[in-house]
């Protein structure tokens, strides 16, 4: 039997519908999804909201008198002050600049909240945007989609281009080095809970661990950085385990650095593995093992496909390039010591 709910699904979502819906003017629900920076971040957040609920799918913005080409490209990542994205925004660059375009950086410093009110900022001045590591929850980042041209780097979000790092080949790698070492544990020191790598890093670790028969421990969630990975490593002092892998290469060299502090010394007592590969972890004493992201490799191939979508381009299949990994075994991680 069909319904009034059949005969609404059955037709297209507009506007108009969206704004009875909300209790606004259809020119604010406009405004919202063409203009953003001229409705309040409320009234905006409750528009989309209702959107998302009546599964209203909006176009990109089209390029007309209106709204001309800025050759301009947003590229927004979660913490400019780690090495890791200044590599990354460097790969971006190079490669809008041989497209005809530039890069808008965006700093959110790890917040959701500043990401979306940067966005509803900046979408009506570019012709694409690039997130990397983004905080937002999936239904904001689909919604941003809408309106123009998006990819997700560090993300897996389906109906969007999603430029990832094998996170899960280089997790089983370092688990191997380690358990090839003798260790018969390891600790996943976690990073931001809104991470999608972290959920991603942490059940990498716990699976393959445990399919080789080692015990596997978490603790977090952490800063993502040295002072966070300080924090970490004077917490595991209390009880040192025989190895750790950190959710970044930052906060590996703050474990360290907690640890030596505590008088825990690394490789001796503990093994430590970082994600990244930052120029730092080889100049720290002991030198980072870690496993190798290619951060610049991430924002170019971002930026290839942001102006392939720009150019009328659609996702094929899910949508989801990974780029491969590797491990660099340095001087932090060594044999498990006999007990005698």
């Amino acid at each position: 039997m069909t319904g009034a709910s059949d005969d609404a699904e059955s037709r297209s979502v507009t506007i108009y519908d969206i704004a009875a819906a909300a209790g606004v003017a259809t020119s604010t629900v406009s405004r919202t999804f063409t203009r953003p920076g001229r409705v309040s971040a409320k009234t905006a957040a409750k528009v989309r909201a209702v959107a998302e609920e009546l599964g209203y799918k909006s176009s990109p913005r089209p390029v007309t008198a209106d709204h001309p080409a800025t050759r301009l490209l947003a590229m927004m990542v979660a913490d400019i002050a780690n090495p890791f994205y200044a590599t990354l925004v460097r790969g971006a660059q190079l490669t809008a600049a041989e497209a005809g375009y530039e890069i808008v950086l965006l700093d959110t410093r790890e917040s959701g909240r500043r990401e979306r009110t940067a966005l509803d900022r900046i979408l009506p001045v570019v012709d694409g945007v690039a997130v990397a590591s983004s905080r937002m929850p999936d239904n904001a980042l689909r919604t941003i989609a809408k309106q123009i041209p998006l990819v997700v780097i560090n993300r897996e979000l389906r109906g969007t281009v999603s430029v990832l790092s094998d996170n899960v080949g280089g997790t089983q790698s370092a688990i191997r080095h380690l358990r090839a070492a003798g260790h018969e544990s390891v600790t996943y020191v976690g990073g931001p809970e809104a991470s999608w790598n972290d959920g991603v890093r942490s059940r990498a670790v716990r699976d393959f661990a445990q399919s080789l028969g080692m015990r596997t421990t978490r603790i977090g969630p952490f800063l993502p950085t040295i002072e966070g990975g300080w924090t970490a490593g004077t917490q595991l002092a209390e009880q040192p385990p025989s190895a750790v892998i950190a959710f970044n290469d930052l906060m590996a060299i703050g474990i360290v650095q907690g640890l030596k502090a505590n008088r825990v010394e690394v490789p001796r007592d503990v093994s430590v593995i970082g994600y990244d590969d930052i120029p730092a972890g080889r100049l720290c004493t002991p030198a980072l093992t870690t496993i190798a992201i290619p951060a610049r490799t991430l924002g170019s191939t971002a930026v290839t496909n942001l102006v392939a979508l720009i150019r009328g381009a659609r996702p094929g299949g899910e949508g989801n390039l990974v780029l491969s990994t590797k491990l660099i075994v340095r001087q932090s991680t060594g044999r498990v010591r006999p007990l005698f």
